[in-house]
């Protein structure tokens, strides 16, 4: 019910019978057996997908085949198109799509008793088969496969007109805010001449006080009486409310507003927790007021979630000002769907909180089967009793510390800490062995590095036919698409770069070959290569790993995932989110909101493919949270990110320290012990449900972070979080070496960021794809080509290397370490993609180096 992949169905099959203890029967049996599973199981799928169906509803199924003649286009094209760029038509196109999906009355919760991998498998089929191929299916088959494709895309669209309505209310604010600085940034000069002047004025007023003189004649000595009346007029005009904010012309906006808010409102069902009920109320009300007409609203709205910012807006002359209430109803439902005190009916993104969690008699059986799938299972008072020990001991020797003077690279001033730079560690001379071993290293073609890899690799097996699951014949057309995508290219122009194949080809293998799961098991093949290779030791274990954004522009019309981010300047764009490990591989990536890196970085910890066993991990700054702290510490990870500025933060202990006093000063409080009691048992249901798989970690952490502050479950992780934490600071100022490691193992993914930039040349590095599905492709194939390229260069380093030895040039062991297998200046980027699949290259028989370099030196 998982999978159709006859390979692994054949291998779940062998293991089940080993763990039975049954004699394995003749290969052609099993495989035999395997296929009639397989059929069984189609067939029950079918089953489900298709139950409750009513003669009429399958005749409205078939008509979403037919092609119209007007847009010579069907029903299943049209909601197949993508949603478009943040736009009002667009939003209104969603939610056609939308209420045309409901309009036909069909079961959409067949899908739940169906394997989410198998129901996005099927749905996947249905996007992508022709309306002719869809058209000569069986009848069982063609119902359930539309049937799949209509239920993943209606909570695909609900997601996106909610997150589109989101998007565009935010433009609203931004627009009201924008003009507000304008309108000071117009005025300026204005202004700023009225201040001048007034100084003037008010220093000739003191000194006709202090002298006692006629301060009138004071005023004309700086200006004419009659001017002076003049500017003061000129300043009233100038001048705003002392309490003047955006939020004051927004009021400009209502009339859009207006265009989209109502009808949402007759579109979504929302549910709302006991805590947002008054929210939902409110919703309904204004829903009431929409459908009878009436201009005014009643007195009595529920208004008790009203934030402070909006009250002096909604409450005018002591009535109701509709316009106002409206934005603020709209403003509190965005803010509690984010945090999950709200939800919708028939969405994926925001469900209610539970149907994120393993389910209670799940997780109760779990517990009595002693099944948690954590190595943290330890009960509440254990926990809090080692990690206070440890706490106890680490301020103990911190403190002495201080008070000896003698933490390396720190200074404490005036109750203020400061932790000094690193200095460079790296021999002078490694610059000139590092070109040494480069210039041995082979000049080659992109092309011939990705086939060369993948004869070492297999890399390409996992790059199979959606349905079949059959491999591509022509493979070079494959690897051609790949190259597609992790270059920038595109599939019109590769096309023209590459002899004898042609867009439709690619089109091809694009649509129903290269997936994100292909992407991500082809990244873990070549991982799992370079990290078995014993030359990959000298730069770690594969036990530590770290991750960072890279920021892209959006280039052409913005991607709905485009933000602007201050850090990047004032272009919108996004951030491929990727995991490297300390042997300069990279494992995972993530297509992210260039706002938002925190929340996925545990992502990359649990649900990579690859054989790396991830014990500690690093970020910079940004990743300092302490729901990050927390969850980390319950799934086993070390969580080590670089801290910027330490004053910044606070530590917290069980109770105020009076002991301490050389480190008081950096105490902010105490831990909330009683939060984490009363919720240990759903924390780790929570942690467990991450670690399952049931809820990423990412969607479950905004979730966290965005509940009010009063939400016991967030706080109790984020004092778990604060504990972990506290230890951190502590290890990071009494430990340089620590220090050191973490900057060393971000320099790698800073440098792996350089690579990436060299390679993703193409359309100005911009990414100008609108879906997800096609970002990700982007960053999943830009990490496979830095992947093939650190692994092909691994290789052939270490050949230079001996090479080097052998020919009397001395290269110290601990040399080894910097020199990094991220170099490209020999590889050939640019140019025609001839694609030479004979090359009678393997891993024993691998290519020339460049010897006659030697000589030169």
């Amino acid at each position: 019910m998982k999978t159709e992949n006859g390979y692994l169905l054949v291998e779940a099959l062998i293991q089940e019978m080993r763990k039975r203890k049954i004699i394995l029967p003749a290969v052609y049996a099993i495989e035999h057996l395997a296929w009639s599973v397989r059929e069984r199981a189609r067939k029950r799928i079918f089953k489900y997908l298709t139950k409750g169906l009513s003669s009429y509803q399958y005749e409205q199924l078939d008509t979403l085949l037919y092609t119209h003649e007007e847009n010579k286009s069907s029903l299943l094209s049209w909601l197949r198109q993508p949603p478009g760029v943040i736009a009002l038509k667009n939003f209104h196109e969603i939610l056609d799509r939308l209420e045309f999906i409901q309009s036909l009355d069909l079961p959409l919760d067949n899908g739940k008793e169906i394997h989410q991998n198998r129901l996005i498998q099927m749905a996947r089929e249905g996007s992508r088969y022709s309306i002719q191929h869809l058209s000569r299916f069986n009848e069982r088959k063609r119902y359930a496969t539309i049937m799949a494709f209509l239920i993943h895309i209606y909570a695909f669209l609900t997601d996106q007109g909610l997150d589109m309505f989101a998007k565009l209310m935010g433009r609203m604010f931004n627009r009201g805010e924008n003009k507000h600085n304008k309108l000071f940034q117009k005025d300026g000069k204005s202004i700023n001449e009225k201040v001048r002047l007034y100084v003037e004025i008010g220093k000739a007023l003191i000194e006709a006080k202090e002298l006692e003189t006629d301060p009138f004649e004071a005023v004309q000595s700086i200006i004419p009486w009659e001017k002076f009346i003049h500017s003061v007029h000129e300043a009233e005009g100038l001048a705003r409310p002392i309490e003047f904010d955006y939020l004051d012309l927004l009021d400009n906006h209502y009339g859009h507003f207006r265009k989209m808010a109502p009808r949402l409102l007759n579109r979504y069902v929302f549910k709302a927790s006991s805590t947002s009920q008054t929210v939902l109320q409110a919703l309904e009300l204004l829903k009431e007021v929409n459908q009878s007409g009436k201009r005014k609203i009643p007195d009595n709205v529920p208004t008790d979630f009203i934030k402070s910012k909006w009250m002096k807006y909604v409450y005018q002359d002591d009535k109701i000002n509709r316009h106002y209430y409206e934005f603020s109803v709209f403003s509190e439902l965005l803010n509690t769907l984010r945090s999950g005190d709200m939800w919708v009916k028939g969405s994926k993104q925001y469900k209610d909180f539970e149907e994120y969690l393993l389910p209670p008699h799940t997780w109760q059986h779990m517990k009595q089967t002693q099944q948690i799938p954590l190595e943290f299972t330890e009960d509440v008072e254990k926990y809090l009793n080692k990690r206070f020990e440890q706490l106890d001991i680490e301020l103990s020797k911190v403190n002495c510390l201080i008070a000896n003077q003698d933490l390396q690279g720190v200074t404490i001033y005036g109750g203020k800490i400061q932790v000094a730079s690193l200095k460079k560690m790296v021999p002078e001379d490694v610059e000139e062995i590092t070109r040494l071993v480069y210039d041995l290293l082979p000049r080659i073609k992109l092309t011939d590095l990705l086939v060369e890899v993948d004869t070492w690799t297999q890399f390409s097996k996992h790059f199979v036919h959606l349905h079949t699951q059959k491999a591509p014949k022509e493979k070079s057309i494959l690897f051609a698409a790949i190259l597609s995508d992790g270059i920038n290219l595109g599939l019109s122009k590769m096309a023209d770069a590459c002899p004898n194949i042609s867009y439709s080809q690619l089109a091809w293998i694009a649509d129903w070959y290269i997936r994100d799961e292909s992407y991500t098991k082809a990244l873990g093949d070549i991982a799992n290569f370079h990290h078995k290779q014993p030359f990959s030791s000298y730069w770690g274990e594969g036990t530590t790993s770290s991750s960072d954004g890279q920021f892209f522009r959006a280039g052409g019309t913005s991607s709905p995932l485009a933000q602007v981010n201050g850090k990047y300047g004032h272009d919108p764009g996004l951030s491929f989110y990727t995991h490297i490990s300390d042997q300069y591989h990279p494992f995972y990536v993530q297509v992210i909101s260039s706002s938002e890196e925190a929340p996925h970085i545990i992502d990359g910890l649990l649900y990579h493919e690859t054989d790396l066993q991830i014990e500690e991990h690093y970020t910079d700054a940004a990743g300092f949270v302490d729901h990050i702290f927390g969850m980390c510490h319950m799934l086993g990870f070390r969580f080590s990110p670089r801290i910027k500025t330490i004053d910044n933060h606070k530590i917290y202990t069980l109770s105020v320290p009076t002991i301490y006093d050389h480190i008081n000063f950096m105490v902010g409080g105490t831990i909330q012990v009683k939060k984490i009691r009363e919720n240990w048992d759903e924390i780790l249901r929570l942690v467990s449900s991450v670690r399952q798989g049931t809820v990423t970690a990412s969607l479950i952490l905004k979730k966290l972070s965005s509940y009010p502050r009063q939400n016991s479950l967030s706080i109790a992780l984020r004092e778990i979080g604060r504990i972990e934490r506290s230890l951190y600071m502590l290890k990071w100022i009494q430990d340089p070496e620590h220090r050191r490691k973490v900057q060393v193992e971000l320099n790698k993914g800073e440098s792996k960021n350089s690579l990436a930039r060299a390679v993703f040349f193409n359309q100005l590095g911009e990414i100008r794809d609108r879906s997800y599905e096609d970002q990700l492709h982007r960053a999943s194939g830009l990490q496979l080509i830095i992947s093939a390229i650190v692994t092909w260069n691994s290789i052939y380093i270490s050949r230079a290397i001996e090479t080097l030895r052998n020919n009397g040039i001395h290269i110290p062991e601990e040399y080894i370490q910097h020199i990094s297998p991220l170099g490209w200046e020999h590889i050939a980027l640019t140019g025609d993609y001839i694609w030479n699949l004979n090359q009678e290259l393997n891993f024993e028989n691998l290519r020339p180096l460049r010897k006659n370099r030697i000589k030169q030196k």
